[in-house]
């Protein structure tokens, strides 16, 4: 982690003040907390994270799956984070950026490996494993914080990101004012959001989501192994996931992930791409460009654009406006 930059950025929960490092050991890298200057709140360094939260809330699905799930595919990675972003990494190089939910962190390491400053931020216990996974990259720094309570100032971000993350909080809308809030004048803000499929597909996926949530993280992961089992055939894949939602990937371990990813979390909200763009249009962004899906073929696009397509999304990069 990168804590002089990254130490500029962060700001105490309480008062808005800058903070600075305590520094048990003259012969670490990294403090042991950061002390707010004027009211004294410490926040502590666990691990190599920053901590500004106590515990992970409504997010421990995360906090399991991502630590116990290797799912990084560093050439799949990098074509999903140009499509959803609207940039490949290395375009970052020189911008100050923001990983709004950065899971296990593999989005975060190809910025890092890009020598890109980039601060990652999730809610969950996965900010574990993004600290390994990034530890080799001086320039990211990894906190654990809340959406609703970012320990950010305000406009400091030149690029912010945000990839399937805001329709698994409790107030999607909130959560992004609070991210659109850090990005600078002329910055750019990407934002990946489930897409709202047709009303019977939502009604069964909404049944099915009923019994799952309520599932132990244990038991639902071995039933995820059915649905990763269908994925794999071919046929069903590709048609019988268009009612109930299984990953189709043709790796199995991420398939199990996927569809794990899909059925655990306790908030899951599903948008229009009309009700995205006037988000960034409410928050001062202009200059709005719709990101079109990473898979390709003629009738996946068909279906694509009449929802048809489970676990797609809406995605819209804007830029903020200048006063």
């Amino acid at each position: 982690m990168e804590t002089n930059t990254c130490l500029s950025l962060l700001r105490c929960l309480d008062c808005g003040t800058a903070l600075k490092s305590v520094m048990a050991d003259t012969q670490s890298t990294l403090p042991d907390a950061l002390q707010c200057q004027s009211c004294q709140r410490t926040f502590p360094c666990i691990n190599g994270v920053i901590r500004f939260v106590k515990d992970d809330s409504y997010t421990t699905s995360f906090s399991h799956q991502w630590n116990r799930f290797e799912v990084q595919q560093p050439e799949e990675d990098t074509r999903t984070f140009q499509a959803k972003t609207g940039y490949t990494p290395a375009q970052l190089a020189g911008k100050q950026v923001l990983d709004a939910g950065c899971g296990g962190g593999r989005y975060a390491a190809l910025l890092g490996q890009h020598g890109v400053h980039a601060v990652a931020m999730d809610l969950s216990q996965s900010v574990d494993r993004a600290a390994d996974l990034c530890n080799s990259y001086p320039t990211i720094s990894v906190i654990q914080a809340s959406l609703f309570e970012m320990p950010l100032t305000t406009e400091c971000f030149d690029f912010a990101f945000s990839i399937g993350v805001l329709h698994h909080s409790p107030d999607p809308r909130k959560a992004f004012h609070e991210l659109a809030g850090r990005v600078k004048p002329g910055g750019q803000l990407a934002v990946w959001l489930y897409r709202r499929n047709t009303f019977i597909q939502e009604q069964i996926n909404h049944c099915l989501r009923w019994f799952s949530t309520r599932f132990s993280s244990k038991s639902l992961e071995k039933a995820c192994y059915l649905g990763a089992m269908l994925g794999g055939i071919p046929l069903l894949n590709r048609t019988l996931n268009k009612i109930a939602n299984f990953s189709n990937h043709p790796n199995r371990e991420i398939r199990v992930c996927d569809t794990f990813d899909w059925y655990s979390p306790r908030y899951q909200s599903h948008h229009t791409l009309s009700e995205l763009k006037q988000w960034f249009e409410e928050e001062g962004f202009s200059s709005l460009r719709e990101l079109p899906p990473e898979k390709s073929g003629r009738f996946y696009i068909w279906a694509y654009d009449h929802d048809l397509i489970i676990g797609s999304g809406v995605n819209v990069l804007g830029t903020k406006n200048v006063p």
